[in-house]
């Protein structure tokens, strides 16, 4: 079965970091580009950032998002990690991972398939 399984997060202090991970299950994420997108209840889903395939490893992140927070990959685990340094209150938001038709830029391509379950990320000033 192809899912998407999300684990971490939680509480951390301005200027604070957590990791987020998203394993996947069901296919390879060496081949698939994985998305960040966040959501405040209320407001839009937003993209935050993405890595692409292992043959274009490179990563992508939104405006709020570069110089605080990296996207990486465990190959023998099959789980993508969004590391999130410099924590700010306005990063206080639901967490989702879900695949991309490809991270080469930002905004990053389509999404496609479900969606991880999210995780929440509360932020305290």
């Amino acid at each position: 079965q192809v899912a998407l399984v999300q684990s971490g997060g939680g509480l951390a202090q301005n200027g604070g970091s957590l990791r987020l991970s998203c394993a996947a299950s069901g296919f390879v994420l060496d081949y698939v580009a994985i998305g960040w997108f966040r959501q405040v209840p209320g407001k839009e889903r937003e993209g935050v950032s993405c890595i692409g395939t292992t043959s274009y490893n490179g990563e992508y992140h939104s405006d709020s998002a570069k110089g605080r927070f990296t996207v990486s990959r465990d190959s023998a685990k099959n789980t993508v990690y969004l590391q999130m340094d410099s924590l700010k209150p306005e990063d206080t938001a639901d967490y989702y991972c879900v695949r991309l038709r490809h991270c080469r830029s930002w905004p990053p391509g389509a999404t496609f398939g479900s969606w991880g379950q999210g995780t929440r990320v509360t932020v305290s000033s």
